[in-house]
């Protein structure tokens, strides 16, 4: 983590942009994983598997959430980002901080592993990939969660810097 000397008061676009971009393929992987899951299967039981774009779609789809993760990184770390809400307790400060660098190492790991299991046939790593995708859904329900305690519990609008850029 680099030191920031200058704490942007928001996100930028291309920021909320990659925020969004990845959340909407994240739940594009969920959504759409039956192809793969199959031609796993098929794989494991020695069978052939008909070729399917939705498998294509969940392998690029994960090389694009790997890429579009570093981006992000990279910017986290040039741009920085803004300081969490004043009225938010320490404890939640670091549980927040805690949980955005966990979204980057179990995204990475998710593609890491995904890519093992489907060009190697590492069946280790198809399963720790399964159980990352447990850990992903769990950050991805407290990320959501978090909007609300913000907007109800502690009254302040933070999900306004995730969809309003200040450059």
């Amino acid at each position: 983590m680099s030191v920031q000397q200058n704490v942007p008061q928001g996100y930028s676009a291309t920021q909320i942009a990659l925020h969004w971009a990845v959340a909407v393929l994240i739940a594009a992987q969920f959504l759409f994983k039956d192809a793969i899951s199959n031609a796993w299967d098929a794989i494991g039981a020695g069978k052939t598997f008909a070729f399917d774009p939705l498998i294509l779609a969940h392998v690029g789809g994960g090389g694009l959430i790997l890429a579009l993760v570093v981006w992000r990184l990279v910017l986290r770390l040039k741009r920085g980002v803004p300081a969490p809400p004043e009225n938010e307790p320490r404890a939640l400060k670091t549980l927040s901080h805690v949980a955005h660098w966990a979204f980057y190492a179990v995204l990475a790991a998710m593609t890491v592993t995904g890519s093992l299991a489907w060009f190697g046939y590492v069946t280790q790593a198809a399963q720790a990939h399964n159980i990352l995708k447990i850990a992903l859904l769990a950050l991805v329900g407290l990320h959501v969660l978090a909007v609300p305690f913000h907007r109800v519990v502690l009254k302040n609008n933070v999900m306004r810097r995730m969809i309003q850029p200040a450059e």
